[in-house]
């Protein structure tokens, strides 16, 4: 059934031009069912969950106060993350604690806030953290802001050129924006994700307070357009992180029951049409987290 469960996904996203990988795993049971599980993509924002478990670690080992306070100013490089939410998007200066900037990072997914941690956790650290960790599949090698600025300089600052250019590029296998080629960027395989989300939720990683301030600052994403959209009933609970760059949707999560069946998922995709919102996939997204959560509960 899990096998029959994972090619129908597999089929429903190629009829909608859409490559990728999908794996979800019961954290209790470990049946899973997925498919190009081991490929590693460029994660967007998805890197911000392993970005938060090393602060959320260093947190817990006292070397890192959450109340530190931290200022934002729109001129400095931090600022100029990109995207539409929180810091990214502020025109004045102002000053949050680091505790804050978690919450801001994975509740509306701010870029500023991602890059204003890696300035107190710089990108080599999180990455060795997570090698000491035993998290084969992940690197972190840059910051959120070179993904804007690695395409705006291949594309001329014309976003819409930049979109062309990784759907083309995604079908040449030859990368004009550095941030998308897997040798160089940031990235993750779905079995890597989906590890590491079960290890948080079995608290078998880091310390049992930076697991479970993880597990809850996941619970705050606001967006529900993807996984969260078949998701959601009474008697579940889902808490995820979205990652979304030009071509790339993804997310990643786990949906628990109130029967006890906790279920991490991992979509990463890549589209093959020019397309800055696309319903259709990110709906697939959540139908794909709903059968799967329903074939693998016991």
């Amino acid at each position: 059934m899990s096998t029959d469960v994972a090619d129908g996904i597999a089929r429903e996203w190629e009829a909608l031009g859409v490559r990728g990988s999908f794996l979800a795993r019961n954290i209790d049971t470990g049946e899973e069912l997925g498919f190009a599980v081991d490929v590693p993509v460029p994660l967007a924002s998805v890197v911000k969950v392993p970005l938060a478990l090393v602060v959320l670690d260093r947190i817990a080992a006292g070397a890192l106060d959450p109340a530190r306070p931290v200022t934002c100013v729109p001129s400095a490089g931090s600022a100029g993350s990109g995207g539409p939410a929180g810091l990214a998007a502020f025109r004045h200066p102002a000053t949050l604690a680091v505790g804050d900037l978690l919450l801001m990072m994975l509740s509306v997914s701010d870029n500023a806030a991602a890059d204003l941690l890696l300035d107190l956790v710089p990108v080599p650290e999180v990455d060795e953290r997570l090698r000491s960790w035993d998290c084969p599949g992940l690197r972190v090698r840059h910051r959120l802001h070179h993904m804007y600025a690695w395409a705006a300089g291949a594309s001329g600052n014309d976003f819409s050129l930049a979109l062309e250019l990784a759907v083309r590029d995604e079908r040449t296998g030859r990368h004009t924006i550095e941030t998308l080629d897997p040798a160089h960027a940031t990235t993750g395989t779905a079995r890597a994700l989906v590890s590491l989300l079960e290890r948080v939720w079995r608290d078998e990683i880091s310390h049992l307070t930076a697991t479970a301030e993880l597990r809850r600052l996941m619970g705050l994403q606001v967006f529900a357009h993807r996984m969260g959209s078949e998701l959601r009933a009474d008697s579940l609970r889902y808490s995820g992180k979205t990652g979304s760059f030009l071509h790339l949707r993804h997310e990643i999560g786990v949906v628990e029951a109130d029967s006890g069946d906790r279920v991490a998922l991992a979509t990463l995709t890549r589209a093959d049409r020019r397309a800055c919102l696309a319903p259709d996939i990110d709906l697939a997204i959540g139908v794909a987290a709903r059968r799967a959560f329903e074939a693998l509960r016991t």
